[in-house]
């Protein structure tokens, strides 16, 4: 009997991973459910480990991912607000995605429904390729008889999610275009330039002042060693990529760029947002509070706050108030926290979460932009600063012998 290995979220959804013996993937991944697990990622254990399938998987686009998911719920919550059962409204989306893979998971997806099964269990089967939220919602909207406008909120919010992820991205373009051109620019000039000023300047025997000296020094060091230059950032990159998996320094580290000043406003914002949009959104689709607790924190990238929901969900679960719940650790903003609370008191919690997600997307955008306008010029300046020394420090010394010569 073949060895497969496999990657799975738990209830909890914490990743585990291992290997089982099985007929076939089919069977494995029917025992995983069977443990309570929701299987990511199943391969024979002769093809090799599941590190060498997310190397793989870098080449490789998943479908329905970002646009095409949204498409997706967007296009299958029109065709069943027109009146068009769920088998039918799936077989006219299987002809509208132009890859193979994806028309393929829509024809597995209409298959199944076909076969008696309800949507969420359609989609649970696809080994991980929807989310728990995604799936969650769904079979929320189902027992509320409410599809439709179920998968019309949740188109809303992953546009909303894409919007405010790309408002991110697009703020880290330009200074990393910048920062990866003038640090070109800069190795080029040290590593090219500058060691032909040394041969010169060592030819004609000329004193040098002492910051001169350090620039060829440096140039040199840079055009003899430059496989250094490419090996150990690389190399300190994927060291600390590997230390970043490990739970405890992750915590740590997550926990402490919270409390720096400037970057950890802005990613407390950010997650805030991020978690009241997810809550609010469940609730509103009739998910009770302490589920959607448990699916939240799993789209928090910051695991010091996801620790945070975990004992604020042990607190409600003992009858306490969100608000307070979340309170306690201290790293939630006050002004979410209030408002919250005004939510509570008022019955109305899911439409308060939902405005305390605009607020502070509002507010993220703000401080992007802050922080954008800021950066951009300080680089810019240091940057030029650098270049402008060691252009200097080369062509003093040039000028100083064609004035003691002339």
């Amino acid at each position: 009997m073949p060895v497969f290995r496999y990657k799975a979220l738990d209830a909890q959804g914490e990743v585990v991973d291992g290997q089982m013996e099985a007929a076939s993937q089919a069977e494995l991944v029917v025992r995983l459910q069977e443990q309570g697990h929701l299987p990511v990622e199943t391969r024979l254990a002769s093809e090799g480990g599941l590190e060498a399938g997310r190397l793989r998987g870098l080449f490789k686009q998943r479908p329905f991912q970002g646009a095409a998911l949204l498409q997706f719920t967007q296009q299958l919550s029109t065709l069943l607000g027109a009146g068009q059962p769920l088998d039918r409204a799936l077989t006219i989306l299987l002809s509208l995605p132009e890859d193979e893979r994806s028309r393929r998971v829509v024809s597995e997806i209409r298959d199944t429904v076909r076969g008696g099964a309800s949507l969420s269990s359609a989609l649970e089967r696809q080994h991980g390729l929807f989310s728990r939220l995604y799936i969650n919602m769904v079979r929320a909207g189902e027992a509320g008889g409410s599809l439709h406008d179920t998968l019309q909120r949740l188109a809303d919010y992953l546009e909303r999610s894409r919007a405010l992820q790309g408002r991110v991205v697009n703020a880290l373009i330009y200074p990393a275009i910048l920062l990866v051109v003038v640090g070109g620019a800069l190795l080029f000039l040290l590593g090219y330039v500058v060691p032909q000023f040394a041969q010169m300047y060592e030819s004609l025997d000329a004193t040098l002042p002492w910051f001169t000296q350090l620039v060829l020094q440096l140039g040199l060091l840079v055009r003899d060693g430059w496989i250094f230059f490419i090996v150990v950032p690389a190399l300190l990159a994927w060291l600390g990529e590997r230390k970043a998996r490990q739970p405890a320094f992750r915590l740590a580290l997550d926990g402490w760029l919270l409390q720096r000043k400037g970057i950890g406003g802005l990613l407390g914002k950010l997650e805030t947002a991020r978690l009241a949009r997810t809550l609010g959104t469940l609730l509103r689709n009739g998910v009770p509070l302490l589920a959607a607790l448990g699916i939240a924190r799993n789209v928090l990238g910051n695991r010091a706050l996801a620790a945070d929901i975990d004992l604020a969900a042990d607190e409600v679960k003992n009858g306490n108030g969100l608000s307070a719940a979340l309170a306690r650790g201290k790293r939630f903003p006050r002004l979410a926290l209030q408002m919250i609370q005004v939510g509570e008191e008022s019955g109305a919690l899911d439409t308060m979460l939902l405005k305390t997600a605009d607020t502070f997307e509002q507010e993220t955008a703000r401080s992007i932009d802050r922080m954008l306008s800021a950066m951009v010029p300080a680089i810019t300046l240091v940057l030029a600063s650098v270049v402008g020394l060691v252009i200097i420090a080369v062509l003093v010394p040039m000028y100083d012998l064609t004035n003691a010569i002339g």
